[in-house]
């Protein structure tokens, strides 16, 4: 699903460059990178709470 999701804000970015988005593509663009980026804040914390600091003294 993530790439999926990050190919469709690619597709809506350079359509974007081409012409001005329409208010529905604006938000379906909003809505994705919103996902996107909870999805990448949460898969970021996963990985922070599985590390564990080894003292070598």
């Amino acid at each position: 699903m993530d790439e999926k999701i990050i190919n469709r804000i690619n597709e809506l970015s350079s359509i974007s460059k081409e012409r001005q988005l329409t208010e529905e593509e604006k938000y379906e663009q909003s809505t994705l990178r919103k996902l996107f980026i909870e999805k990448f804040r949460n898969n970021f914390k996963s990985v922070l709470d599985n590390v564990k600091f080894v003292d070598k003294k």
